[in-house]
């Protein structure tokens, strides 16, 4: 019998199904289990021609699977590679091997991918983007909505086609020494580009002070600050957004509405100033 081999019609459809539906049915229960699914079923139907043996090879994917999307390309990648093995009859390869190197994976690809995706990546694009915006100038939008797509579109694919060359040995790569080391140093640049952005774009500051009698003022608390500690509202307004997110499990939504709240008791008590003239 001849040697199986899936076409670059099924790998390209398989990618696809990836990259538009990772997140198919998303839920707290599944996570990306079905988006997985549905990147495996082109690969499925073309490997097989036995009805039983596509439902099996289906049934592999339909455990537990999560973790960063972008990254985790490289993971279906690497099972096409080993469904294609299974298909030729390698004994080695079957539901448990592909679904215990899927779980294995998971947790070092997110967090290399949440580190260098959501903590490098996006951070630096929306810096440049922001300051592309200066004036209220739409180039900063349309900048970071074409690059952001092509940088995950290509960097997917590549993923994605090398998982697929690379197969087992991608493994040793990721969850060995080398795999740790990169993972310590994209969280270390991560923390660095996530400073630096929060340095330049974010800025609080209070109009609090006291006046004397005549109304003029001889305590302006934000001068008392800076000539403590510059930028010290900003550094806690930070580090209160990141223990609310990290300690207390907010939701991003539920911190930004939070920070609403605040400031518009700031405003009103006037420990705030917006500036604003009518």
């Amino acid at each position: 019998m001849a040697e199986k081999k899936l076409s670059k019609k099924a790998l390209s459809k398989s990618f696809h199904n990836w990259y538009y539906g990772n997140l198919t049915c998303f839920s707290q229960e599944h996570m990306q289990t079905f988006g997985y699914l549905c990147s495996m079923l082109p690969l499925v139907e073309e490997l097989y021609d036995d009805e039983d043996k596509k439902a099996e090879a289906m049934d592999t994917y339909r455990a537990f699977f999560n973790t960063e999307p972008q990254l985790g390309a490289v993971v279906v990648g690497i099972t096409a590679g080993l469904e294609e093995a299974r298909a030729n009859g390698n004994e080695e390869v079957d539901a448990e091997a592909i679904n215990g190197l899927r779980a294995g994976l998971m947790g070092p690809i997110a967090g290399i991918g949440d580190s260098l995706v959501v903590g490098t990546v996006i951070p630096i694009l929306l810096g440049i983007a922001m300051g592309m915006s200066t004036g209220g100038s739409p180039l900063g939008a349309i900048f970071y909505i074409i690059v952001w797509n092509l940088f995950a579109y290509f960097g997917m694919k590549f993923l994605y086609k090398k998982g697929y060359e690379m197969g087992t040995k991608a493994v040793e790569f990721l969850v060995g020494d080398v795999g740790t080391a990169i993972r310590e140093a994209v969280s270390t640049l991560g923390g660095i580009v996530i400073g630096a952005v929060s340095a330049t774009w974010i800025s609080v500051k209070t109009s609090f002070q006291l006046v004397n009698s005549n109304g003029e003022p001889y305590m302006v608390l934000q001068e008392k600050l800076d000539s403590v500690f510059p930028g010290m509202l900003t550094a806690l307004v930070v580090f209160f957004c990141w223990w609310l997110m990290a300690k207390k499990k907010l939701s991003p939504l539920k911190v930004m509405l939070l920070l609403v709240v605040i400031a518009l008791l700031g405003v009103l008590v006037g420990f705030f100033d917006p500036g604003l003239k009518y």
